[in-house]
């Protein structure tokens, strides 16, 4: 059937419609902070293929292509009233990527066919597994990180399978909170229902059906548009995540776009092996919405009228060989995926930064820190478990605009919680939460700030928990002139004299009166910022966003006590500047410097593909013996200054060369990547 445009417009809009009132139910009746304020949840409607073919503009989380097909081809004999539950990561295809995110999926019914289906997800405060919230980047496996549930029926015929039930409450730590987010998923789902049937009811169940494919089509065409906008040609780039954990090794994220006429497809075949630890993305080698975030908000960024749908992909494939750490392999642990995602996501746009410069932003925060508070019962239970904030950072800058401080959606526009609300929900007082200075990357345009968070614990026997904690080692890096923003940091007791830097918080034993402190980093800047407007740097020292030596120093511009500009003094400063310092393109400050000044592009490969002809049994074995024979300073168990080890690089390259030869043979040819 075709439809003329206003016809396929107004298709768009019902649909799109229907999956927001899926949202408001869903979220209203909600019991868990995390869902009510946060907003960590989604909800779609899938077609009879399993793409989703309407998805609210409403929702927080910004992964619009969901792989339901895998999920619903395993519970066959559908009827009405049924709906599959899952968490599995593997065995639902990529449509839950760690545990505590629970899917449902119900059919909707026509005359006794299936003409549609419901999809939501909440993300639980814990699902069981070795610890509280049961996200833990230490994880080996996925076993260690909760229940998991593969798609089977929660409910059948309209009643809840109460055996499941059953299983679920004693298998977590907040059963109520969980079991009562099921109950407030079915309701949504049974709102997408009878909306379905009402829009049948209105313009016959042809023309719904029709409707599904045609508006993804409308999707597909409008985003090729948008793709255009990138040259053709073949682009490159790679970042890194500061260590995998289990070491203090340096993670690589390396992808290649090629683009022709609209048509895109991404390379992450010689991105670094899997991973001990639970950094793994389980994409089940195919285009997954957590490897393309970035490239779809390119897309929705570059045409605010785009249909929320599958069609948005269509033209987007994915090259995604196993073993690597973008693709997990069962069993490995998957928990802190959303780490994994944000770096591989930042190497993304560095890559279409390259190719479309002027459409695209400089680097965002780069780090989503969940930081979770879990109270002890008299028994030495952890039965209270709060996520106090969902932690980010700032937006990057683009060219005309500054970043966004504090906001970085990059991946999911989380909201704040409410601080009245945490402090009723668990004993924690937030003695500041503000704009951290400085921490944005100075530019013309400049990068959003990041955000400090204090907390002083009430109660002895808690843990502080705070998954995803990166840009601690490497930056945000600086674009077109711009310097990088501001390293996070973790902070126990700042200002007394038991004053701690932390590090990656895994699980942090706290006691009452310890104050625990959050910086999170900034977005990067664009441009040279000695070109920035000195009344704009004088706004930003009046806001507190710079401080007046930051003024000084990175944007030479000098603000005197008084709040004013010093125009004669801005001048000398500003006209001193050594311009041979200058980087006209990325800027990625001293560790990745030295880092890359050995292990560049050339020898990483060369290691990967001598790695991936391993058995994956011992890959993480061999790596690890590479690099600290190269580099003994990673062996000492803390983290090392990548400047001071890699002082002298002919040094390390020459035991990079007799590592290489211990490990794979003297002289044996690197095979080609499988």
């Amino acid at each position: 059937m075709q439809f003329d445009p206003v016809t396929l417009e107004i298709m768009c809009r019902k649909f799109g419609a229907v999956a927001d009132e899926m949202t408001s139910n869903l979220k209203r009746a909600s019991r868990s902070v995390y869902v009510k304020e946060a907003g960590d949840f989604g909800t779609a409607l899938i077609d009879r293929l399993g793409h989703v073919f309407a998805y609210p503009d409403s929702t927080s989380v910004s992964a619009i292509e969901r792989p339901c097909g895998p999920s619903i081809r395993q519970v066959p004999g559908l009827e009405p009233g049924d709906v599959i539950m899952t968490n599995d990561p593997y065995r639902s295809g990529g449509l839950a990527t760690h545990l505590p995110d629970l899917h449902l999926i119900q059919p909707y019914f026509h005359k006794g066919e299936i003409v549609a289906y419901g999809w939501c997800f909440i993300h639980f405060m814990d699902i069981g597994g070795r610890v509280p919230s049961s996200i833990s980047p230490s994880s080996t496996e996925v076993f260690q990180e909760g229940l998991l549930v593969p798609p089977m029926k929660i409910a059948v015929g309209g009643e809840m399978n109460e055996d499941l039930v059953g299983f679920l409450r004693a298998n977590c730590r907040t059963p109520f909170q969980n079991i009562a987010d099921i109950k407030a998923m079915l309701a949504a789902l049974a709102t997408g229902g009878r909306r379905i049937g009402d829009l049948i009811a209105q313009h016959g169940v042809e023309t719904i059906l029709d409707a599904q494919t045609a508006v993804q089509d409308y999707a597909a065409a409008k985003t090729r548009a948008v793709l255009r906008r990138i040259p053709d040609g073949s682009y490159e780039f790679w970042d890194f995540m500061d260590n995998d954990l289990v070491t203090d090794i340096p993670l690589r994220f390396r992808v290649s776009m090629t683009v022709k006429d609209g048509e895109v497809t991404i390379d992450v075949s010689n991105t670094d092996p899997q991973v001990k630890a639970a950094y793994n993305i389980p994409t089940q080698g195919g285009r997954h919405p957590w490897l393309v975030i970035r490239l779809t908000r390119f897309i929705l960024t570059h045409d605010k009228t785009m249909p929320l749908n599958y069609g948005i992909y269509r033209h987007i494939s994915a090259v995604n060989p196993p073993g690597t750490v973008v693709n997990a392999e069962f069993p490995d642990a998957v928990g802190v995926r959303h780490a994994a995602a944000q770096r591989l996501n930042d190497a993304l746009n560095g890559v279409i930064l390259k190719a479309a410069p002027e459409s695209m932003s400089a680097l965002t925060s780069g780090a989503i820190v969940p930081v979770v508070l879990a109270e002890s019962d008299a028994q030495g239970n952890n039965r209270n478990i709060t996520v106090i904030e969902p932690l980010v950072g700032g937006m990057g800058a683009y060219l005309g605009h500054d970043g966004v401080d504090t906001r970085d959606n990059s991946a999911a526009n989380l909201s704040n919680h409410p601080l009245e609300t945490i402090e009723e929900d668990i004993g924690v007082i937030i003695r500041r939460y503000d704009i951290r200075p400085d921490s944005g990357g100075a530019g013309r345009w400049r990068g959003g700030s990041g955000q400090i968070l204090s907390m002083e614990i009430l109660k002895d026997g808690g843990k502080v928990l705070a998954r995803g904690m990166e840009r601690m080692r490497f930056p945000s890096w600086g674009y077109g002139g711009a310097k990088p923003a501001q390293r996070m940091r973790a902070v126990l007791n700042m200002g007394r004299a038991d004053e701690k830097e932390l590090g990656k918080i895994d699980e942090l034993p706290v006691k009452a009166g310890d104050m625990v402190t959050f910086l999170s980093p900034g977005g990067s800047g664009y441009g040279d910022p000695y070109q920035r407007d000195a009344e704009a740097v004088r706004r930003d020292v009046e806001t507190g966003f710079v401080s007046r030596p930051a003024a000084a120093a990175d944007y030479g511009v000098v603000v005197g006590k008084n709040g004013a500009v010093d125009d004669a003094a801005t001048a000398r400063r500003r006209g001193a500047r050594v311009k041979d310092n200058i980087r006209a393109d990325f800027d990625f400050g001293p560790d990745r410097e030295a880092w890359e000044a050995v292990f560049d592009d050339r020898a990483m490969g060369d290691l990967n593909r001598r790695l991936y002809a391993l058995p994956k049994s011992v890959r993480q074995e061999k790596r690890r013996a590479v690099f600290e024979h190269a580099v003994p300073e990673l062996a000492g168990g803390g983290p090392v200054s990548l400047v001071r080890a890699l002082a002298d690089p002919d040094a390390v390259k020459a035991r990079l060369a007799d590592a290489m030869a211990m490990t794979f043979g003297a002289g044996a040819a690197a095979p080609d990547r499988p």
